[in-house]
């Protein structure tokens, strides 16, 4: 079965998702962005068809995907509401903080809402998806091809919309953690001595090796974490360091704070 996916916002996140989903045959893309030239540039890149707005996505469009700021979202969504409906189409959100009976309440509830929550690696096709279902109005068909689409961009946790917010807070912010420590190791790099490109380089190698390393070994992190801390040696000096400043209840308690700011914004 053909289906066509239609986007509107073709931005960091809304492009990294047509790019993922570019070539497969059984899907269609349409889309449409306020900047001609990112549209453009997409549809020369990916071979997508630019619409003239986004009335004209949703016309075409068995899925449409609205990728844009979350203040934008309803009074596009009321505009766009009879023809969403009287196409049949199913509204996939990736709006921060806007809950599913809200978008539901933007659309008159005459369509049935996904609420989807990306992180930013999905740019490079690994992102990490939080893909919410709750809506009774969904259709078996509309479950299955949800994950199965955003599978295509990396990996995907079907979770209750009360689980979001803890989401939110792990993933969704979790890059800025990531690149954080990174800037701080690559500072480190430089202050011994080595050139900010070799730092930097030896660091990026550093996050890839680890994470694949801890990705495809049988072994939980705590222990590959062990496996380099030789007795008397370099590296368990240097974590019971981090462990005597209070690193590891430092970034428990920020994810805490970043899911309290999730809830806030939730409200």
């Amino acid at each position: 079965m053909h289906t066509v996916i239609g986007v509107i916002g073709l931005g960091n996140m809304g492009g990294a998702i047509v790019s993922g989903l570019a070539g497969r045959e059984d899907i269609s893309i349409v889309g449409y962005d306020l900047s001609e030239d990112n549209a453009r540039a997409l549809s020369e890149r990916c071979g997508i068809d630019i619409a003239a707005s986004p009335e004209d996505v949703a016309q075409r469009s068995d899925y449409v995907l609205v990728a844009v700021k979350p203040q934008h979202m309803e009074p596009l969504l009321t505009e766009l509401a009879p023809v969403l409906s009287q196409r049949g189409a199913c509204l996939l959100s990736i709006a921060a903080g806007l809950r599913t009976d809200q978008l539901r309440a933007f659309t008159g509830g005459s369509v049935p809402v996904v609420r989807i929550m990306p992180n930013t690696p999905a740019m490079v096709g690994a992102g990490v998806f939080a893909v919410c279902l709750d809506d009774a109005a969904l259709t078996d068909a509309h479950k299955a091809f949800v994950p199965e689409m955003f599978g295509a961009l990396g990996q995907v946790h079907i979770l209750p919309e009360k689980q979001f917010d803890a989401f939110t807070a792990l993933a969704g912010s979790g890059p800025a953690y990531v690149f954080y420590f990174m800037e701080a190791v690559i500072e480190a790099g430089v202050t011994l001595g080595l050139t900010r490109q070799q730092a930097t380089e030896m660091t990026e190698a550093l996050f890839t090796g680890s994470a694949k390393l801890a990705e495809e070994s049988d072994h939980h992190v705590s222990v590959l974490r062990e496996m380099v801390c030789s007795p008397a040696g370099t590296t368990i000096a240097a974590t019971n360091h981090l462990d005597a400043e209070g690193v590891r209840a430092a970034i428990v308690q920020a994810v805490g704070k970043s899911f309290a700011r999730s809830v806030e914004l939730g409200k």
